[in-house]
């Protein structure tokens, strides 16, 4: 049952309940049978072990593991074994540390739940734990109560209930429980029902429970949390992919390999050994390690900018996105109701300033706008100090407006104090205060300015008071409608002075109409030049707001996310698609209004299924469902609920849009950074297979052991890695179009580059081992493999990896273009790996474990040190060749 679209009757007759006696025991354990406690459900969260089991499942650890098994089997040793599994162990550890810092969302939704309602039950009203009502029960709600479960109203008194959990919208919603409503009202409309865990700001009032618990709106955000499945990131399937193109490659060579040792008549456990040397070749295993590291170290980076990222994989996404789906109200907008517009009955004036600062001013003075502001701070319950705002955002605006005309509020109430009110309400839609002002009684009243026409006589211009008369109601109907069409929300005003009076109420007539005032939650002004950036990336910028159609179309024209001919598409109107026109429809609109959360979550999916990467950004309980759904969800730090901050993948910590559009950026650096090292240790691993079969199909041998390929894959590598992750980003990043999700990693670019320089650095090695192993070791045998010739390809392979590092660095500029030691990490770690080569060379035990225990002169290490150069040149003429 809805609730909205039924009368008072139908729904008490509905739940057999007498409004002035509420329902009777019995009837509340026939309903709490029926639909149970009053509560959020959460699912269960993910298990230490099954976040494990995630990692260990994953297509790269499994072959890093298999790798070590055959290892051990194959050379009857753990050592190489070992050292593989370390890496997968330390790989694991880093991300399940990070992943395990992530709460639940449906949790932080309980945390805003009442914990008391007042509800009337056997003809009593008594104080009951929440979590007891049902559905029938009727509950008395008042000023500073949080909403306990769905209501269809009964009874109302002036009041005002904040949805802005729900809706996204900053103004109270004013509540009438008479009137009747068409099914499928967007629920922003309902102006009967109130809603679990939303607050009432004034007044109070009476109503029927009509749903508890999981049934509820907040329930139904609820669900969608727990339905939302976490997918895998673009990153995260590029890596399997690759993975698994290395694990196919690696089988078919070492298959290949076997088959021809055997032609050759090599030894079939030589030919094992062989075997595991170019399976642990073929697999970068200091990749995953790498990409951990340097993502959790791009985390700490855009903390430093006011982004928190709560996942690693997040950090690459935001490289990937395609689209930003925004809410409206406190990211585009400063959520600060500020009066930007006066009409003084004859003109319409500027005012200029932002938010709730009294800096600003109003361009242009005439007796209108002094009785107008007088009229404006007076009429008013809202205060503003140093340490506070209090009040409805709309008064505090003029609290703000009236400051700007060097009117403060202590002053002005002190000056003309108030005597008497007849407050707001619904019915009237304006407010009245009586004051002393200059000896006399003055009646001020504020409100909705078809209303406040109804009970005006004269109006003012120019310090003179005329009769109304239809020319003049015109005037005011168009300066009216054209603040509306420009999203601001619009007040009257109007005075007189009053003698005696038995009832205020009685003396709203005959008023003297001064004007209007145009209120707006005005963009924030750093928004427009970063829409611009993300315009010029090739980012789709999409606002998806709760509030209404009219003032989402004028601020997307305004921010310019919607542009001349295009239309906003309304929740109404999201109703009466069908999906794949919805599918349709998400291609081409950039503003949505009027929306529930399922209509948030909906968007995104769509979004998500014409094949856009989206990230979402909201601060409510409303936005949290889509926030979850997106691929990167983004939270507000200072307005956001813990709610949204719980679903989201990253929080921003000023609450700005720029900051999106700057983690973007950082996004596609780090993504940028990726590719760079991924080129660099793939092309290391595919030069190491080509290497080893080559010089298998020539009969030489293989001219590394295991090993020393671990130690090249594992540590002489994964330095220079590291530096080429953190390496500055380069020019024109953001002028490009988006990552292209669907694009593998390794493209045609890298692709072409990984050839030249695995094939450059596989014949220098090729080389460097046969100087060493037949030349220098004269005599030796074809087909035999000597400690001199595996210490010649060892020297040659990671002198060319160290010094390759630096042509990396760029996958577009040379060496000759760039600043060549401008990266320190990178020389850093450089220097860094021939000091470990050096100990690996000379260092006793060490070097016996390597085979690297060998006496050889002066020139033959400048021979293979000299070798190591040809990788370098192999990575600038790929440069030439892409």
């Amino acid at each position: 049952m809805n609730g909205y679209d039924k009368s008072i009757e139908e729904v008490l007759k509905t739940f057999n309940v007498d409004k002035s006696k509420g329902l009777s025991t019995e009837q509340v354990i026939e309903q709490r049978e029926k639909y149970g406690d009053n509560h959020l459900l959460e699912k269960g969260g993910e298990t230490l072990l099954h976040m494990i089991v995630g990692e260990l499942t994953q297509f790269l650890n499994i072959l890093l593991i298999s790798a070590a098994i055959i290892s051990i089997i194959a050379s009857g040793h753990f050592t190489d074994g070992l050292f593989i599994v370390s890496i997968v162990i330390l790989n694991i550890t880093l991300s399940v540390f990070q992943e395990r810092k992530a709460t639940s969302a449906v949790a932080a939704l309980k945390d805003m739940s009442a914990p008391s309602a007042k509800v009337l039950r056997n003809g009593q009203l008594e104080n009951i734990d929440s979590k007891k009502l049902v559905p029938g029960d009727i509950i008395q709600i008042e000023a500073g109560d949080y909403i306990p479960a769905d209501i269809r109203l009964i009874e109302t008194i002036n009041l005002k209930v904040d949805e802005s959990t729900l809706t996204g919208e900053s103004v109270p919603v004013d509540k009438d429980c008479r009137v009747m409503l068409k099914e499928q009202t967007p629920i922003g409309d309902r102006l009967n029902m109130g809603y679990m865990s939303t607050i009432v700001t004034y007044g109070r009032g009476f109503g029927v429970v009509s749903h508890t618990g999981m049934d509820t709106e907040i329930g139904n955000i609820a669900t969608l949390l727990n339905e939302v499945d976490d997918e895998m990131t673009p990153l995260q399937k590029k890596i399997d992919k690759l993975g698994k193109l290395l694990g196919t490659i690696s089988i078919v060579v070492v298959a290949l390999i076997f088959g021809v040792g055997l032609l050759w008549g090599f030894d079939i456990l030589d030919l094992f050994l062989i075997s595991v040397s170019l399976a642990v070749a073929a697999i970068p295993e200091g990749l995953p390690t790498v990409i951990t590291v340097v993502l959790a170290l791009g985390m700490r980076k855009m903390a430093k900018k006011n982004a928190i990222v709560k996942e690693l994989s997040a950090v690459e996404t935001l490289g990937s996105t395609t689209v930003i789906a925004s809410d409206k109200t406190g990211t585009l907008t400063q959520n600060k109701m500020v009066v930007t517009r006066i009409f003084d009955n004859v003109r319409m004036i500027e005012v200029t300033g932002t938010g709730y600062s009294f800096d600003g001013e109003i361009i242009g003075e005439n007796n209108n706008i002094e009785k107008l502001v007088q009229i404006g701070i007076l009429c008013n319950d809202s205060s503003i100090t140093k340490d506070s705002l209090i009040g409805d955002p709309t008064e505090l605006a003029l609290v703000t407006l009236a400051a700007k005309y060097k009117v403060l509020q202590p002053s002005a109430n002190k000056l003309f104090p108030r005597i008497d009110e007849f407050p707001f309400d619904s019915d009237r839609k304006l407010m009245s205060t009586l004051h002393t002002i200059d000896n006399k009684k003055h009646l001020l009243t504020k409100g909705a300015p078809d209303q406040l026409l109804k009970v005006c006589k004269y109006y003012l211009k120019d310090n003179e008071v005329l009769e109304i008369d239809e020319q003049f109601i015109k005037t005011v109907e168009l300066a009216n409608q054209g603040m509306a069409r420009n999203a601001l929300r619009v007040l009257g005003f109007a005075y007189k002075e009053v003698v005696e009076y038995d009832e205020l109420k009685d003396e709203e007539t005959n008023l003297i109409f001064t004007g209007l005032v145009g209120i707006i939650d005005p963009p924030r002004e750093e928004v427009k030049e970063a829409i611009k950036i993300c315009h010029k990336a090739g980012i789709r910028v999409v606002m998806i707001t709760g509030d209404h159609k009219i003032t989402a179309t004028a601020i997307g024209k305004e921010l310019g996310i919607l542009k001349d001919g295009q239309n906003a598409l309304s929740g109404e109107e999201i109703n009466n698609l069908s999906y794949p026109e919805l599918l349709d429809m998400v291609k081409i609109t950039n503003v949505f209004a009027r929306v529930s959360p399922n209509h948030k979550v909906m968007i995104v999916k769509a979004l998500q299924d014409t094949g856009e990467i989206s990230s979402m950004t909201g601060d409510g309980v409303n936005d949290a469902p889509a926030l979850k759904q997106a691929n990167i969800g983004v939270a507000m730090g200072i307005t956001g609920t813990d709610v949204s901050k719980e679903a989201a993948n990253m929080v921003l910590m000023d609450d700005n849009f720029t900051t999106i559009v700057e983690a973007v950026e950082e996004g596609r650096v780090i993504f940028s950074n990726i590719r760079k090292f991924v080129g660099y240790l793939v092309s290391c691993n595919v030069g190491e297979v080509l290497l080893i079969f080559t010089a298998m199909l020539m009969g030489m041998g293989s001219p590394l052991i295991p090993i020393q390929i671990l130690w090249i894959n594992l540590v002489t590598d994964s330095f220079p890695a590291f530096a080429l992750g953190l390496e500055k980003k380069e020019e024109g990043i953001m002028d490009k179009p988006p990552i292209d999700p669907k694009a593998n990693i390794v493209d045609k670019k890298m692709g072409i580059a990984i050839g030249f320089q695995s094939v450059f650095l596989a014949a220098a090695v090729l080389l460097s081992f046969y100087i060493g192993n037949f030349v220098v070791s004269a005599g030796t045998a074809f087909g035999t493999v000597t400690d001199i010739g595996t210490t010649f390809a060892f020297i040659t392979i990671i002198t060319g990896e160290l010094l390759r590092t630096y042509s990396a660095r760029s996958e577009h500029l040379t060496i000759f273009k760039m600043k060549l030691f401008e990266n320190k990490l990178v020389n850093y770690s450089t220097l860094f790996g021939i000091v470990l080569l050096a100990i690996v060379l000379f260092v006793p035990g060490v070097n016996t474990l390597f085979h690297t225990d060998v006496n050889l002169e002066p020139i033959h290490y400048l021979i293979a040190f000299g070798l190591g150069f040809i990788p370098l040149f192999g990575g600038e003429l790929a440069k030439i060749f892409k």
